[in-house]
């Protein structure tokens, strides 16, 4: 143990009552600690509403879509197959996307209806996955009870909620867009659904307001033929979406658009982005308050030992000895307040992350519960800074000690 470490230690235990660290130390650790527990828990809290609002996003999207540009898209299975051959795509799927208005029980509700292919969306898996009732089979083209095909919609549960709707009940869906008349007019399409199956996918702005029938349902209600509004793009890699899009637009050729999920989302996750930056340097002003602490801790200490420095000096210790004694005894609280921290972080994270017991309203939130992922560069970063920031916090002090003048300390002893 060198000569700093040593004397250090001693420094760090109190004369009285023989406690092994003063109370000021205590609160000085105990301020770093809480302050990395803190920033661990919150970073990790949005990390995992970032992580958990991603997933339910493309749960319900695509990782890229396809439009054309003022019109239905016909002749889409030569595209998609086109698309297909491209690297990085996973699956193409054509969809039927439209704002309608649903009518059931009296009650009257603005809907996004979109019309899907039942066996592409069952081997994706993404709305199979969602299903709280029915079936997603039940979409499929069957004969119905009146001999033509029979009409099935699935609902979002919030929206089934709102409507008082179960599996069973017949729904009216209206479209504006209807035939003309020969004066002129428009007459809105109407048309009697039944409710086959309701999906949940956490997020309240789909769930009460999409609803889902399948592609020649769509077709044929909306009067697009065998034209689909556009197609939904699958790749391997999420955040290769951008890379692939322009790959898809220099094959397609420029009658088509393409958006990748990064360009439809780009507000809300900036805006997470942004909000954890921001809680970032909030919470690191709770560890500064801890390194002032620290500071007067050091300072008090320089106080006491004066004479003890001063014959530390006489005897030659060198005045970065003397530096380095009180440098380490400041970083011997800033670190252990950051371990203390990290095994708080690491134990809160992994009670909210198991028992999940701070719930949240969906329609705000857009999540039910507190959602939780801790991200080592996020930790790191954090342990870094706090060590860093206790290590500045010596310096006045440890400065202050060294230039100590050994004659005017033992002047009057």
């Amino acid at each position: 143990m060198s000569l700093e470490t040593f004397i250090g230690w001693r420094y760090l235990k109190a004369k009285r009552r023989q406690a092994f660290i003063s109370l000021i130390t205590i609160i000085s650790l105990a301020g770093v600690a809480l302050g990395v527990t803190a920033l661990i828990v919150v970073l990790a809290v949005m990390n995992g509403f970032q992580n958990d609002v991603k997933n339910k996003i493309l749960g319900i999207n695509s990782h890229i879509v396809i439009l054309k540009y003022g019109q239905p898209m016909e002749g889409y299975q030569e595209l998609a197959t086109r698309i297909k051959r491209l690297e990085g795509v996973t699956t193409v799927e054509p969809f039927i996307y439209s704002q309608v208005m649903l009518s059931a029980l009296g009650g009257v509700s603005g809907m996004v209806l979109r019309g899907v292919d039942p066996v592409q969306a069952a081997k994706s898996g993404n709305l199979g996955r969602i299903m709280r009732s029915g079936r997603l089979a039940a979409l499929k083209d069957r004969p119905g009870p009146s001999g033509g095909p029979a009409r099935t919609i699935l609902i979002g549960a919030e929206l089934a909620r709102n409507m008082g709707l179960l599996v069973g009940d017949t729904v009216k869906i209206i479209s504006p867009s209807g035939r003309i008349t020969p004066l002129g007019g428009r007459v809105p399409r109407v048309r009697e659904f039944e409710v086959a199956g309701g999906f949940e996918s956490g997020m309240y702005e789909y769930d009460s307001t999409l609803a889902y029938v399948s592609l020649s349902q769509a077709q044929d209600f909306l009067n697009l033929g065998s034209g689909v509004t556009g197609l939904e793009i699958k790749v391997a890699d999420i955040y290769k979406a951008d890379e692939i899009r322009r790959s898809v637009m220099s094959e397609i050729g420029p009658s088509y658009w393409a958006k990748d999920w990064m360009q439809m989302n780009r507000n809300l996750f900036l805006a997470l982005k942004l909000e954890k930056v921001a809680m970032f340097i909030i919470l690191t002003l709770t560890v500064l308050v801890a390194a002032f602490n620290i500071i007067s801790t050091l300072i008090m200490v320089v106080m006491e030992k004066t004479r003890d420095i001063a014959i530390l000096k006489s005897m030659g210790a060198t005045n970065r000895t003397i530096m380095n004694i009180f440098v380490f005894q400041g970083l011997v609280i800033g670190v252990l307040g950051t371990l203390a921290g990290l095994v708080g972080g690491v134990v809160l994270c992994g009670l909210l992350a198991r028992y999940q017991f701070i719930k949240l309203p969906s329609d705000v939130y857009y999540i039910t519960t507190l959602p939780v992922r801790m991200d080592f560069f996020d930790v790191a970063l954090i342990m870094v800074s706090a060590v860093l920031i206790s290590f500045l916090a010596t310096l006045y002090p440890a400065w202050q000690a060294a230039r100590l003048d050994p004659v005017e300390a033992l002047r009057y002893e």
